[in-house]
């Protein structure tokens, strides 16, 4: 990861800055690249062409994006812009500003992380901010087993995680592994299993 920045942005600063080309997020103030293995793109695609195919299906008013980022507030107010591997979007917020990029403040229904080399930010830090931002549904894809062993097990298995809110605005935790079907309060009837996505 390289970083461009040496004062700490606001997220609008991070708008304007941010390079064309390529993917990034607003960390602490700085600018941080998001690279991914082909692998973890592979994941993050097979998951994002399914929820399309369902939206398709039951004709659901959402858009899927792997570009969307959107403003979280940390803990202790710090501004970042987070930007989900796989993001599941009212429509009509989506459509509602057109012209402007993708830069949203509104939570979204959806958003999925598939861990890599900082599993942290997925496990933790990003946890906490949609969570505080209330997004409905948090996925962790953790197809390397490389998150801590209370959420993994030991030996650590690969594993999906999905992060509901409950009505107090608090992250339910459910994990699924191997055959078992991933329960979904965007997508109800989605038939996926745990292994489908891990190994996609």
């Amino acid at each position: 990861m390289r970083t461009y920045t040496k004062q700490k942005l606001t997220f609008d600063e991070f708008l304007e800055q941010c390079p064309e080309e390529g993917l990034y997020e607003l960390v602490d103030g700085e600018i941080v690249e998001v690279r991914a293995t082909r692998n973890h793109d592979d994941v993050a695609d097979f998951t994002a062409d399914s929820f399309k195919d369902e939206i398709k299906r039951l004709n659901l008013n959402y858009v899927v994006k792997n570009t969307a980022v959107f403003r979280t507030i940390t803990a202790n107010g710090i501004e970042q812009g987070r930007k989900p591997d796989v993001s599941v979007i009212d429509k009509d917020i989506w459509r509602s500003n057109r012209s402007a990029y993708s830069a949203l403040e509104e939570p979204i229904q959806l958003a999925i992380e598939v861990t890599s080399t900082n599993w942290e930010d997925d496990y933790i830090d990003k946890l906490d901010e949609y969570q505080r931002l209330g997004i409905t549904e948090y996925w962790i894809v953790d197809y390397l087993a490389i998150g801590l062993r209370e959420y993994l097990g030991n030996p650590k298995v690969p594993a999906v995680f999905v992060f509901l809110l409950d009505a107090e605005g608090k992250y339910q935790r459910t994990q699924f592994r191997g055959s078992e079907r991933i329960v979904s309060r965007t997508f109800p009837e989605l038939t996926l299993t745990a292994d489908q996505i891990l190994t996609a």
